[in-house]
């Protein structure tokens, strides 16, 4: 996920936090936030996830007037779009985030992306399982680093028979 410019805004980390229920005033009370180890107000954890709306190539943002894969039970608007992962099946196996130093209201990062490792095991119902790494850095305006994200994607050799 190349990203050019994401810029990190207190209202954008409050409703982050807000969005995933996390009440920490340290992502939003500038005065508590001061008085901690912190030293000011930071974003979550799992903030940089929102990157990927400042990535104008993001799949997975609705665009108007093309079908969007939804969020429901069932996707709408992708049900007979092809594959695109060759037949199999695809899982968000793992997340990790390696940190620098935290991010603050102000920043203004660059992500570049790379792929990582990739490995193979074989499956019990969908044939061989392949993981792939994908590795954001993301930098600050003088391209230090600042964070690490390790995103881990499995795909099934084919779709997994449903049992019974």
């Amino acid at each position: 996920m190349p990203v050019d410019r994401f810029p990190v805004e207190a209202g954008h980390i409050m409703m982050f936090a807000r969005a995933v229920g996390d009440p920490n005033p340290v992502y939003s009370d500038e005065a508590y936030a001061r008085s901690t180890e912190a030293a000011g107000v930071i974003a979550p954890p799992t903030f940089v996830a929102a990157a990927a709306q400042f990535d104008p190539d993001y799949v997975m943002r609705p665009r108007i007037g093309e079908p969007w894969m939804g969020s429901g039970r069932t996707p709408t608007g992708w049900a007979d779009r092809p594959s695109r992962t060759g037949g199999g099946t695809g899982l968000h196996a793992e997340q990790h985030y390696e940190y620098v130093r935290p991010l603050r209201p102000g920043d203004v990062l660059t992500a570049r992306s790379h792929n990582g490792q990739e490995w193979t095991k074989q499956g019990r119902r969908g044939g061989r399982l392949v993981f792939r790494e994908l590795v954001t850095e993301y930098f600050d305006p003088e391209d230090r680093l600042v964070l690490r994200a390790r995103s881990v994607v499995v795909r099934t050799e084919h779709p997994v028979e449903k049992e019974g």
